[in-house]
């Protein structure tokens, strides 16, 4: 085998040369099919290209996935593809900055890798220049990434960063024990992440020669969704890719299965911190195979909240805080979990006999016609969500690329959809079983049980099945521009309510949605600030005739996605919706919040769940130096809601509050007295007028909004040093309050000096401490900008291994004096107004961000307008005055410093 793969290898590197010498290829696309809008082409190269447009928004989303990931390593090789993901952001001769081009061309870019395929996604406002740019990119770094021996040794150490962040996560590592123990050879038992000996150790030569063997244009599919000239976009790909010849090397076959697990496993985490956690996987068929529709479906049966056998057996019977199940559709035999976290003093051995009792129980308590028909409408409510973003449906057709064909993304949709109730109890029956589940015990047995033995899918037979739909129609184009926002928006008053509505067509006649409700001041919210988060946080559990199951349901039945978030001044609600049924999620909205039921047993439920929490948290380092930053110099007295609380207190409050504590809070603040409405989206506004106007314009109780001021505070510099033993990652967090709101002149100014300080991937602190010193994975400065008062929050953060505290701190002194002695070049302010501005038009783009904004400004009393006018401050900037703002309000003899992390010496 090692003769074998080194004539392999040798063979691949100099199969690598040839493909940089490739001559321009005069052949041209061929369209292959068109699926429900979306279309298929190929290059002579192999290079499958899929093309989904939709021109609702001015957005475009590129997405380059390779057919590879952690399943393709060999031994020493583990993280090998996680790590060339990291690699090809280094650049090549073409393109020697990716990650500073991506900044000042206001490109969200990114990469992920996964077991099967690694992705390389950007989404972008549209425009020809952007999309040329990065096509010609994408295109490069497939064979002329430098992946060089001097990148290796910096990212290798960012990588090694990023693995020591998730070592800190307990219920990470206990899911990587679990794939560990449930796979004896198939890779799928490793970490994409890799073995840190082999991130460490890994041999340049072995890492090129995999690049070149999988980076290739017959191993990849580029996906291009959005806004797009057809002809125009075809045309710019083949001049990208088509020059790239296609390789003669044939890929490795991989033939590697486990057998049928033949007996329980189970292993055992002991870390310090963190809260009991139970976690169980089962062996499952892979994502192509026809019984894996069942598998979709069996983490809502079991695992969903409030409906699941899981929570109702265990976490309303007071044995876990919470119950959870997940699946993952991979190319070949997959796995399927589910957990209970429980709080500390929880009896784990009794939880764990109820959740292995529940889930291998469904034999003799079969599922039922309304579980099946339950878990089905969220299931495909959640793939038609998906459907009708151009933005996301790129990623999720990656997935599916993954596990062998694009069109399965389609076919799993209708495998669901005609899912019958004995299928379903024949999938879980067969695969809930002990001895298919993770206990590394062996049980002699006269008639033991063997789940079906792994087998991979016959696509070509698989895809016979599909009867794909008519496609999606044409939507207007949508410019998301100030003015023309402006000029689309009406907006009026129901009540108390301000009300912005915003009517234009999507994909899917999707449409976004927010309500915020304002309420109490400074005197009357005192000491409610517990009774504030919970009562936001049980009003989706019910009302005085819908019980908490009925609630989802109805949501379901709505196709609405709903979120309820809440402090001691407000509560907020985010749709995601249609336009046929906003109307009914608006009148949905107005009974919970109205006549909400506060239940008791959601009431012990949660009270569990937030202390389970805050018992993690005391144990993190991010979150203890955010805490201790928080308390630093804070004036406040306990009970006020400006005061920040420790984690004693926030104990002691959840402890000490009351479900009648809870109601009465309820009753005495909760109106439509002050709030804001805002919607955009495919919808007929006046339905929504009315909906609002049924639900809300007659509500006027609770107690009256004044607004709770923020004055700029004085805080003294300081050093706060917090000791995290056992923890892997470090992290450091250093702050300055500034005299400043965002109506201030300065404001453009400020916000460009700090983006090029710490803003991104073109930033002083990022290419210092992670593009040159490889000492951390994320590292970052950015503004808590306060819209009112003279009052905003400076702050920079880095996470690294706690060896590296003092290299990551000297280098963050370092560059801050520099940007403050020398100031920003003229290069440096031009790619970050370019980038900023395109990072503006994109976010007025998306409609939940737009929809969150229109609401903000009815409270600020501002309009797009103000965007505009900054859009047009940032444009005229001149260096002196970026260089100026800098130096007028960041002062490192202010700073407060706080790390935490194991800083043993």
């Amino acid at each position: 085998m090692a003769l074998l793969f080194r004539g392999l290898l040798i063979a691949l590197l100099a199969l690598g040369v040839a493909g940089l010498q490739a001559q321009p290829s005069t052949a041209g696309l061929s369209p292959v099919r068109t699926i429900e809008g979306i279309a298929e082409y190929r290059l002579p190269n192999g290079l499958q290209i899929l093309l989904i447009a939709d021109d609702s928004k001015p957005t475009t989303t590129v997405n380059l996935t390779y057919r590879v990931g952690s399943r393709h390593e060999s031994y020493g090789e583990t993280g090998m593809a996680h790590l060339l993901e990291h690699l090809l952001f280094k650049g090549s001769k073409k393109h020697p900055a990716v990650w500073a081009e991506f900044n000042k061309r206001g490109l969200r870019a990114n990469g992920s890798t996964w077991f099967d395929r690694t992705n390389y996604t950007a989404s972008f406002s549209s425009n020809e220049e952007n999309l040329d740019w990065y096509l010609g990119w994408l295109a490069d770094a497939m064979v002329n990434s430098f992946i060089a021996r001097k990148d290796l040794d910096t990212e290798m150490t960012v990588v090694r960063n990023e693995m020591e962040m998730g070592e800190n996560s307990p219920d990470r590592i206990l899911l990587q024990r679990t794939l560990a123990l449930m796979y004896d050879w198939h890779n799928y038992g490793h970490a994409t992440i890799g073995a840190r000996a082999d991130v460490e150790n890994v041999d340049i030569a072995r890492l090129q020669a995999f690049y070149r063997r999988h980076y290739q244009p017959d191993n990849a599919t580029l996906i291009v969704s959005g806004r797009f000239d057809r002809p125009r976009l075809l045309q710019r790909i083949r001049a990208a890719f088509g020059p790239i010849q296609k390789p003669t090397r044939v890929l490795p076959r991989q033939y590697t299965l486990d057998p049928a697990q033949d007996g329980e496993r189970s292993v055992t985490l002991r870390r310090r911190g963190g809260a009991p956690l139970l976690m169980v996987g089962y062996h499952v068929p892979p994502g192509a195979a026809a019984d894996h529709a069942a598998v979709e479906l069996l983490p809502t049966l079991l695992g969903d909240e409030p409906s699941g056998r899981l929570h109702k057996r265990l976490t309303e019977k007071g044995l876990a805080a919470g119950t959870f199940g997940f699946n993952f559709a991979l190319a070949e035999p997959s796995m399927l979990f589910f957990g209970a976290q429980l709080s500390p003093g929880q009896s784990v051995a009794e939880a764990r006999d109820r959740m292995l009792a529940t889930l291998e129980s469904v034999a003799s308590e079969p599922f039922t016609a309304d579980e099946l028909e339950r878990a089905r409408v969220r299931w495909l409510n959640a793939w038609d969500q998906q459907f009708t973003n151009p933005e996301s449906v790129g990623l999720a057709l990656s997935e599916s690329i993954a596990q062998g064909d694009w069109r399965l993304y389609f076919l799993q949709r209708d495998r669901v959809r005609d899912l019958k109730l004995e299928d379903l109890q024949r999938v879980a029956t067969q695969r809930l079983l002990p001895d298919n589940r993770t206990l590394a015990t062996y049980v002699p047995t006269d008639q033991p049980q063997r789940a079906p033995a792994p087998a991979r899918v016959d696509l070509d037979r698989t895809l016979a099945e599909l009867k794909p739909q008519a496609a999606a129609a044409a939507v207007e184009a949508f410019d998301a521009t100030p003015a023309n926002i402006e000029a689309r928006t009406r907006r009026l008053a129901l009540g108390g309510l301000k009300v912005a509505l915003l009517p234009k067509g999507t994909r899917g006649q999707a449409v976004k949605a927010k309500l915020v409700l304002r309420f109490g001041d400074e005197k009357s919210l005192f000491g409610q600030v517990q009774a504030a988060e919970f009562a936001a946080a049980l009003i989706d559990k019910g009302t005085a005739t819908l019980g908490r199951e009925q609630v989802q349901d109805r949501l379901a039945a709505l196709k609405t996605t709903m979120s309820v978030g809440g402090s001691a001044g407000q509560v907020t609600v985010s749709l995601s919706s249609r336009r046929e049924q906003l109307p009914g999620a608006i009148a949905l909205v107005a009974e919970l919040l109205r006549r909400p039921a506060l239940p008791a047993d959601a009431f012990d439920e949660l009270q569990r769940q937030t202390l389970t929490a805050i018992e993690q948290q005391r144990h993190e380092p991010e979150a203890l130096v955010e805490n201790a930053l928080g308390r630093h110099a804070n004036p406040y007295p306990r009970g006020d809601v400006r005061h920040e609380r420790s984690f004693d207190e926030m104990v002691a409050d959840v402890q000490a509050l009351t479900v009648d504590a809870v109601r009465a809070f309820h009753a005495r603040f909760y109106g439509a007295g002050q709030g804001e409405f805002a919607a955009v989206g495919d919808f007929d506004a006046a339905q929504v007028e009315a909906a609002l106007r049924a639900g809300f314009a007659d509500w006027t109780g609770g107690v009256a909004f004044a607004r709770i001021p923020q004055p700029l505070q004085p805080a003294q510099p300081d050093r706060l040093v917090i000791a995290t033993p056992d923890k892997q990652n470090a992290t450091l967090l250093v702050q300055q309050s500034m005299p400043i709101s965002d109506s201030d002149p300065d404001y453009p100014a400020l916000t460009m000096a700090n983006s090029l300080l710490g803003g991104g991937g073109n930033s002083r602190l990022w290419k210092r401490i992670r593009e040159v010193e490889g000492l951390s994975y994320d590292v970052r400065s950015g503004i808590d900008w306060n819209q009112q008062e003279p009052n905003s929050r400076w702050q920079a953060s880095a996470i690294f291994a706690p060896q590296n505290a003092a290299k990551v701190e000297a280098a963050l002194r370092e560059e801050i004096a520099r940007a403050l002695k020398d100031g920003f070049t003229a290069a440096e302010l031009a790619e970050g107004k370019r980038g900023m501005l395109s990072y503006r038009r994109l976010s007025r783009a998306q409609d939940g961000v737009l929809a969150e904004a229109l609401s903000n400004n009815l409270y600020l009393g501002r309009t797009l307008e103000v965007s505009a006018r900054v859009d047009a401050a940032i444009a005229a900037l001149t260096l002196e005055q970026v260089n100026a703002a800098l130096r007028k309000y960041l002062k490192p003899a202010d700073f407060v410093f706080a790390i935490g992390g194991d800083l043993r010496p």
